[in-house]
């Protein structure tokens, strides 16, 4: 059996997602969007694109002192402690709220959403600090921020109460708002993810899989293209051999030494095509879904000592924020329900299961480090709630290559300081089971034949 012909043209009618897509586009560009919630009506800016020319006519135009919205590790960098803020800082808010006093300039704001910045020394917020409520008017606006790919912080001033639910000054002073329901805010990733439709495809040959076809997937926010590159003949009445690969412009593209994406990606297409067919499913979720400006910022942290996870928090972004619906809609179009996963990562596993494909078979992904990435592939096994493959390319002190395999499910306590070990048989390699200690950083070592 071979793949379905597929139909080309939009799954369904996209107008519903179009005032989300445009205050999207706003806010990159600096400008306002409203928000709506109930009765309740907002005005709001990005954190990064405010100017001193928008911010003062947010306040004029709403009648009320804006306040930043930021999210909880920003406000824990930023030392808003209970001598500040209404309760101490908890991860689990929505967001922190800090009214801006008369007189605050753009800059101050933009510093507050900059992950890598200092606010000055005399800075005062204009009354206390608060937790946003969640699903509130604030959330949404950091929400729109980070659906934009933009840092994650937002200026919002309420205008007077609506007198209905239903309705929306849809001139203020005669700006142009697109207003955004924050319940919209919400479930729109999801939606978009939901409706995908492929647009082209091509016989590619590939260096090492020369019977080679890309498909490209559009959502119907008409945002970036996701692909299907499909290896030779795949029969979808067996469980298909399948990768997911987010896209990574710097290792897949540019060979960076920080991640290992471009020797998994390279590297799936060479087994697939080996093993005589499959897929790799090429998803635009650069950075684990925060995208390629803020993966910078992220990195620009972890040169300061963070790991890959904390970095991704500390930019203001949840430690992934991939969105597997879109494989799992992909591989449905594909009409594939059943695949071999190649992944280290058992929380692939359990989304596209939990989107309606069956994962019958985990197939191991092992590829060398390399000394700068060797802290990053320790997180991921440590953190990543991965069962993570880790080849480590360096001599012990006993003069053996190390091939490790670090089993730690997400949530599993340490037990006496260890993570659960298993072995990995690695062809041609001495193989050395390696327990990490809750330091991450500590190995305890112990031999094993081959």
């Amino acid at each position: 059996m071979t793949l379905p012909q597929l139909h080309y043209g939009r799954t369904d009618d996209p107008s519903r997602l179009i005032p989300v897509d445009r205050a999207l586009a706003d806010l990159r560009r600096g400008g306002f969007v409203g928000l709506r919630r109930g009765r309740e009506a907002y005005l709001m800016l990005a954190g990064e694109t405010v100017s001193d020319e928008t911010l003062v006519r947010l306040r004029v135009l709403s009648g009320n002192p804006p306040r930043a919205a930021i999210t909880p590790p920003r406000a824990a960098a930023l030392g808003l402690g209970p001598e500040k803020a209404e309760s101490p800082i908890s991860a689990a808010a929505a967001a922190y709220v800090l009214p801006l006093a008369r007189g605050t300039g753009a800059g101050v704001v933009r510093l507050l959403a900059d992950p890598l910045a200092t606010v000055p020394g005399d800075f005062e917020t204009g009354g206390d600090v608060r937790a946003a409520e969640e699903g509130g008017a604030e959330h949404a606006a950091l929400a729109l921020t980070k659906l934009a790919r933009l840092l994650p912080a937002a200026v919002i001033a309420p205008l007077q109460p609506l007198e209905d639910g239903t309705t929306f000054p849809e001139k203020i002073d005669g700006l142009d708002l697109m207003v955004v329901e924050a319940a919209d805010a919400f479930r729109y990733e999801e939606e978009v993810a939901r409706h995908l439709r492929a647009v082209g495809e091509a016989h590619i040959p590939l260096e090492d899989a020369a019977d080679t076809r890309v498909i490209a997937f559009r959502p119907d926010d008409g945002g970036t293209e996701h692909l299907a590159i499909v290896i030779g003949q795949v029969d979808t009445s067996r469980p298909v051999l399948v990768r997911l690969h987010s896209e990574c412009l710097t290792g897949d593209l540019l060979g960076s030494l920080r991640c290992d994406c471009g020797p998994q990606l390279r590297g799936a297409i060479k087994e697939i095509a080996t093993n005589g067919a499959g897929i790799v499913l090429y998803l635009a979720q650069e950075g684990r879904g925060i995208g390629l400006v803020n993966k910078l910022h992220a990195y620009r942290l972890q040169d300061e000592g963070l790991d890959t996870f904390d970095a991704n928090e500390r930019v203001g972004y949840e430690a992934d924020e991939r969105v597997y619906i879109v494989a799992a809609e992909m591989l449905k179009q594909l009409r594939v329900d059943q695949v071999r996963l190649m992944t280290n990562n058992p929380d692939k596993m359990r989304h596209l299961e939990a989107h309606g494909v069956e994962v019958t078979e985990r197939v191991a992904h092992v590829f060398p480090s390399n000394p700068h990435n060797e802290r990053y592939l320790f997180t991921k096994a440590d953190k990543g709630g991965a069962k993570a493959l880790i080849t480590l390319k360096k001599t012990l002190d006993s003069g053996m290559n190390v091939a490790m395999i670090a089993d730690i499910p997400h949530g599993t306590p340490r037990q006496a300081g260890l993570g659960i070990v298993t072995l990995a048989k690695v062809s041609g390699r001495p193989i050395v089971p390696v327990a990490i200690a809750t330091s991450r950083r500590k190995v305890l070592e112990r031999s094993w034949d081959k």
